[in-house]
């Protein structure tokens, strides 16, 4: 009777290994294909990157050399230096920072109270401005370039800090609102009424209890609004001339030997010197990307 129950448990323990090793085997083999998957991905982005900047450092003399070279024999920051002296490359540097850094924080203090308003307080007025304001989204810049062109104008806001940044607000609000709105949607009000039971002012109640928690939300739509902003080319090269940021300093580099030439050098470092602060901001704050998208995929 023992040997019976001893064959029995034997049998019944190579059956569960059988299972369990073939299940091993899949599941690293599906680690191996995700991580054959995320290099291959990383790859892809990474090397243009790579690229651009091995571009920005190699004299232009060398940059069609056979066989392609991976990393310069002689690199240089000539690229800079010619783009700092002759480009204006500091001026349009704080150009980009003073519009970009005033639109995404009058941006942020408009969409904020903004979604505030519409994910606490209902009413048909206010559902016909939400869709209304998101459906602006949906028409694009160049249909009201024209209309926009004359008014600017007309009121002396052409080529001007204060004409740049009310278009940037106002192609950032949307987007920042319709996020905010759905994460206010998510946080109970009986939280904010608690607070007011408690002798909170509405004020009160809402810089220190709502926001805290909307704070993952504030800084992803920052970091999107920061990305949207700096790579805004359409904007900046309708609606001004004097006016020069780096999305649109890439179509004014000047040129050196041979005017008909394209500069890629200079194109390089340019591009280089747009997409270091995006990567850099991201790299920086990509917790907070993380935590805001957790955040608005979970529902409480």
């Amino acid at each position: 009777m023992f040997a019976k129950i001893a064959r029995e448990r034997k049998s019944k323990i190579t059956v569960s290994e059988s299972r369990v090793y073939p299940k091993s085997v899949k599941n690293m083999m599906f680690e191996l294909f995700k991580w054959a998957l995320a290099i291959i991905v990383g790859f892809l982005i990474l090397f243009p990157l790579w690229w651009i900047f091995v571009s920005s450092i190699t004299p232009s003399g060398e940059l069609f050399s056979n066989p392609i070279k991976y990393w310069p024999e002689n690199p240089t920051l000539e690229s800079y230096r010619y783009l700092i002296e002759n480009a204006g490359l500091f001026r349009k540097i704080w150009d980009t920072a003073v519009i970009v850094g005033l639109s995404i924080s009058i941006g942020m203090i408009v969409s904020v109270m903004a979604a505030f308003s519409f994910a606490r307080f209902k009413s048909r007025g206010l559902s016909l401005a939400v869709i209304f304001l998101l459906g602006s989204m949906l028409i694009p810049d160049v249909v009201t370039a024209r209309p926009l062109y004359d008014f600017l104008r007309y009121v002396q806001l052409y080529d001007t800090y204060t004409g740049l940044i009310i278009l940037y607000i106002s192609s950032i609000i949307p987007f920042s609102i319709l996020i905010l709105q759905s994460f206010l949607s998510d946080i109970p009000a009986s939280i904010e009424e608690a607070a007011l039971i408690d002798g909170c002012s509405f004020f009160q109640s809402l810089f220190y209890v709502t926001l805290p928690i909307l704070k993952p939300a504030i800084a992803t739509v920052c970091i999107v609004n920061f990305i949207l902003c700096l790579n805004n080319f359409f904007t900046p090269l309708f609606y001004s001339n004097g006016i020069s940021v780096l999305s649109t300093a890439i179509t004014q580099l000047p040129l050196r030997d041979n005017m008909y030439a394209v500069p890629w050098d200079l194109v390089s470092a340019m591009g280089f010197i747009i997409i270091l602060p995006i990567t850099i901001f991201v790299g920086v704050f990509q917790r907070q990307i993380m935590e805001g998208i957790m955040a608005g995929g979970v529902k409480g």
